[in-house]
């Protein structure tokens, strides 16, 4: 495996290295020893499995506060996405900054998004289908959420979305009392 620092500090684009014959392919997705060589977090308290039947879903921007704060891996097993990440941790080098990757299905491609750093993905294509890594288990009472074009930060999407859930579409405006807290 790869791993290539993306402009957010602590996120990465980790591309696996297949091995292709008359078979098939075969990638090599996750592995804690690689991981850990990297400084990156290798224990995984959750699988999830998401599937958006339609091009222009989107998803976000989510994140857990501490101290369930969530590392995520995010891999796009089937269409194509475009993920945003937004670095909220008031410590960070690149607080406030985002950045994008396009994930393929066709490119195994991943990206590591570490804990603090809330993300968002828009569909590209129909019946996408993203597999991803976290490190906490989700809990209710910690969750927030950024509205995909909030006001106080420079997103730039593709496209305009075409389906966003009620919840998604009515975060509020970003205030830090919300938003962020002392252990941030």
């Amino acid at each position: 495996m790869k791993f290539s620092e993306l402009s957010i500090a602590g996120a990465y684009r980790i591309t696996p290295e297949p091995l292709a014959d008359e078979r098939g392919v075969f990638n090599r997705l996750y592995c804690a020893e690689e991981f850990t060589q990297v400084g990156l977090i290798s224990e995984y308290a959750q699988i999830n499995h998401s599937v958006s039947h339609h091009q222009g879903t989107l998803r976000g921007f989510h994140y857990q506060l501490p101290p369930k704060w969530e590392t995520k891996v995010m891999c796009c097993m089937g269409g194509r996405v475009f993920d945003q990440l937004l670095d909220l941790r008031r410590n960070s080098p690149t607080f406030g900054q985002t950045c994008a990757v396009t994930l393929k299905a066709e490119s195994h491609e991943m990206v590591y998004i570490p804990e603090g750093v809330a993300h968002a993905y828009l569909t590209l294509a129909p019946d996408t289908i993203l597999l991803y890594l976290m490190s906490a288990p989700y809990s209710p009472e910690l969750e927030r959420g950024i509205r995909w074009n909030d006001p106080a930060f420079e997103f730039t999407w593709p496209f305009e979305p075409t389906i966003i859930s009620d919840k998604d579409r009515s975060y509020p405006d970003f205030d830090a009392a919300y938003h962020l807290t002392s252990a941030d």
